[in-house]
């Protein structure tokens, strides 16, 4: 069950209005992330206005362990067009807005937290155009910039220990290669699989999916039988479960047919069945140093053999899988997948 970790500080507060805002041109980022008029008050608190609807996906992508507080915007009157394997079809108009933070200390939020990057999603009628906004030091407001930045990043983590870690904001380009489908840039998580799951609301705890619904911001949906993925890290669910969904969340956006990885021919997203092309004996395509001497994708019962973990387990650039926000080794991501291919016959 997905639990915000958001504290009271920040507490989603739907104050004021998104009306008689000013919005961006088709197109075209506005300079900064506060003439959009998302949130109201201050804008470190990520308060969102009426009709900004914050949600969370059951397993999210890892980003150097930066937590994220995501939020949709749809155009007044308009839905969202469910579907049950694939991205739900959005309306033009729609804004995606996704910011990535550090608390200062994880084993207690209250203690603050530091907001480096927004990140953008807007459809126009030509399609999905991504605009980078990066965080001023003060936290008062971020600048749309299009080339990117690192920073560097100090917090205290779940274990009471003191990380000090590059951190690469990616530039426009680098926003478009997690995203894209075919020939067109799409969102990640706005799927029912990602979304099926419990969501705390400042009206109280509901299912995302039935709440959209219910907000008269999703049509199409059925009454039963609804994909979800398991969250990575509930042990009441099986190992394959979760490493299923830890892989389609991480990897499949790329790592399917019309994904930027197609050609591979490993495909990680959750629909894939066939047991060569998730990687089980599978040959790489083009092996080079990505391989690390590897000879097959997985092997199973032998994941220091297995290519897909040994290019999880270094953070080189030129082998490291993802290739973005992996300045950091996700260690239990890492052993999750180890323990999958341990156990696999």
């Amino acid at each position: 069950m997905m639990k915000t970790i958001i504290p009271v500080l920040f507490a989603l507060a739907g104050l004021g209005s998104f009306q008689n805002k000013k919005v961006a041109p088709a197109s075209k980022p506005l300079e900064k992330l506060s003439q959009y008029g998302f949130f109201s008050g201050n804008l470190q608190y990520l308060n969102p206005v009426q009709g900004v609807i914050p949600y969370g996906l059951h397993t999210p992508l890892f980003s150097n362990y930066a937590e994220k507080q995501r939020f949709i915007k749809l155009p007044e009157g308009t839905k969202a067009m469910f579907h049950p394997t694939e991205e739900f079809d959005l309306p033009a108009g729609t804004y995606l807005i996704k910011n990535f933070f550090y608390p200062n200390d994880f084993r207690d939020p209250k203690k603050g937290r530091r907001i480096l990057e927004t990140r953008l999603m807007y459809k126009d009628e030509t399609g999905w155009q991504t605009w980078p906004f990066i965080w001023n030091d003060e936290q008062t407001d971020a600048v749309y910039d299009p080339a990117g930045e690192n920073k560097n990043i100090s917090y205290i983590d779940e274990k009471g220990r003191k990380i000090e870690a590059n951190y690469l904001v990616p530039n426009k380009n680098q926003c478009k290669g997690c995203h894209m489908k075919g020939n067109e840039v799409v969102p990640i998580g706005i799927a029912a699989r990602h979304l099926n799951s419990s969501y705390s609301y400042e009206e109280g705890e509901m299912n995302q999916l039935k709440y959209w619904q219910q907000k008269g911001m999703l049509t199409g949906m059925p009454d039963s039988n609804i994909a979800a993925n398991a969250h990575w890290q509930d042990k009441n669910i099986s190992l394959n479960d979760r490493a299923r969904a830890y892989l389609d969340i991480n990897c499949g956006h790329c790592h399917r047919p019309d994904g930027a990885a197609g050609t591979s021919g490993l495909f990680l997203h959750a629909q894939e069945t066939n047991t060569t092309a998730l990687g089980i004996m599978k040959t790489p395509v083009a092996a080079g140093r990505g391989s690390g001497g590897r000879r097959f994708d997985i092997v199973p019962g032998k994941p220091d053999a297995s290519i897909l973990l040994y290019r999880m387990q270094t953070n080189d650039p030129g082998i490291a899988m993802p290739e973005i926000g992996r300045e950091q080794l996700h260690a239990e991501g890492i052993a999750l997948i180890k323990e999958w291919i341990k156990q696999m016959k």
